[in-house]
């Protein structure tokens, strides 16, 4: 059995969800995760951001809005009044809940109720169609196995108990479908696994009922080399290794969420990353083994911020390291990129949130000096420091670049280098030509 997961903008239309319907239904007996509607999950945190500002009339406007959305989905999507009218009735069931939050309370816990909404909506219009057209199909609610501990981590043990009964109650269907992103807590609590979080319910599943493979199906055909919004001519990588993926997702490759690729890989699970739109195409699979000798892709990741750290204290200091990434972690504030000498140490973060006084915590230790709006440029592939002139190739290509940092060495599969906001889009185009082209 495989899982295939659907992205929100695989199911934004009563026709796209009638193709995935037809692409799962060729396809035989797998799990479908799918994500909300496209633009719902962004109509439900405005209707949330109202309720907190207890705009209640706000509120009412934007779910009118998004009921007369559903309803006009729901009349090209069936053909028969009858599955018209049952979606109605469902999605109008969803609808007066989130219209039932207009109280003077309104909380972090009734602001996920209202988000789990989405992928419900979704997973009603899809199950509905497949019904329509006589597939057996068996909905399994996420929050009845989906489930984090009381650290916000994934519940493994729970989710897979929970998944094989569902599973084995319902062994003749044809298909399975579920939501994406939505879950309970330790305290039964709705919750969800952030954004991006449909990917890693996919990914959760996989690993819990052994799949064959977890398909991720969005509107691109892969992870491309490079991104295709700045340079021309960029291609789908045929295959990755799992560190190669992690790489290219959290430096800005948002096809696939970071998060995903952990359970995936420690159970040894292919990824294939495929597009709704052309599901011919190859795509990209990810999985523990891929060539070698190789630098596959390049991505980038905005909105960086350098702070460099300068003290002559610094020189054989031990304990001086320690003391500035305590400052870090006291304001919740991970770091990307670091680079050290004898007399100061340069790190990199992307959270503009607490720089102010994480700068005036650490002018106890030197002199301070932050730089803004800069780019982390990485390079991934098979970076081993026994292969000989990849760094050098790297570095060559971006000659005529300021390079503010460079890390290598990190990882066996990534240099990262630093740079101005306005030397991004000459880079990306250097690294391309000079290694890829």
């Amino acid at each position: 059995m495989k899982v295939l997961k659907f992205g929100g903008t695989s199911v934004g239309t009563a026709q796209r969800i009638k193709n995935v319907a037809e692409l799962v239904a060729s396809r035989g007996k797998n799990l479908i995760v799918l994500s909300a509607m496209s633009g719902t999950t962004n109509t439900l945190v405005e209707i949330s951001d109202y309720l907190y500002k207890k705009n209640l009339a706000g509120a009412s406007e934007t779910i009118n809005a998004l009921e007369a959305k559903y309803m006009r989905v729901i009349d090209e999507l069936y053909s028969t009044e009858e599955a018209r009218e049952d979606a109605r009735r469902a999605i109008k069931e969803r609808i007066n809940f989130i219209r039932s939050f207009n109280k003077d309370i309104f909380t972090l816990f009734e602001e996920k109720e209202i988000l789990a909404q989405g992928e419900l909506m979704s997973t009603v219009l899809m199950y509905n169609y497949l019904k329509e057209r006589g597939i057996n199909v068996v909905l399994l609610p996420a929050v009845d196995f989906m489930r984090t501990n009381k650290n916000a981590e994934p519940d493994t043990e729970y989710i897979k108990e929970k998944l094989w009964a569902l599973l084995n109650a319902h062994p003749d269907a044809e298909l399975y479908l579920t939501q994406g992103y939505i879950c309970r807590n330790a305290y039964g609590e709705m919750d969800n696994l952030q954004r991006g979080g449909s990917d890693y319910t996919a990914s959760l599943i996989g690993a819990a009922i052994h799949a064959d493979e977890i398909e991720i199906w969005t509107d691109i055909d892969g992870m491309h080399n490079n991104d295709p919004r700045y340079v021309e001519g960029t291609r789908p990588v045929s295959r990755l290794h799992f560190e190669e993926a992690a790489e290219l997702a959290y430096f800005g490759a948002k096809i696939l969420h970071p998060t995903c690729v952990l359970p995936a890989k420690l159970n040894n699970i292919p990824v294939r990353l495929l597009n709704t739109m052309q599901p011919e195409a190859e795509g990209t699979l990810i999985c523990n083994t891929t060539p070698t000798h190789t630098i596959k892709a390049v991505a980038a990741k905005d909105n960086i911020i350098a702070i460099k750290i300068k003290s002559g204290r610094m020189l054989l200091a031990y304990g001086f390291l320690r003391k500035v990434f305590e400052i870090f972690e006291t304001h919740r504030t991970p770091i990307d990129m670091i680079a050290t000498s004898e007399v100061g140490v340069s790190v990199t973060i992307d959270n503009e949130r607490n720089v102010n006084a994480i700068v005036d915590d650490l002018k106890k230790f030197g002199t301070v000096t932050v730089d803004r709006d800069m780019v982390i440029i990485c390079v991934v592939g098979d970076l081993e420091w026994q292969n000989r002139g990849f760094e050098a190739e790297v570095v060559n290509a971006l000659k005529d670049i300021p390079v503010r940092m460079i890390s290598y060495g990190g990882s066996n599969y990534n240099i990262s280098l630093l740079v101005r906001k306005e030397d991004k889009i000459r880079a990306l185009k250097m690294l391309s030509q000079h290694l890829f082209n």
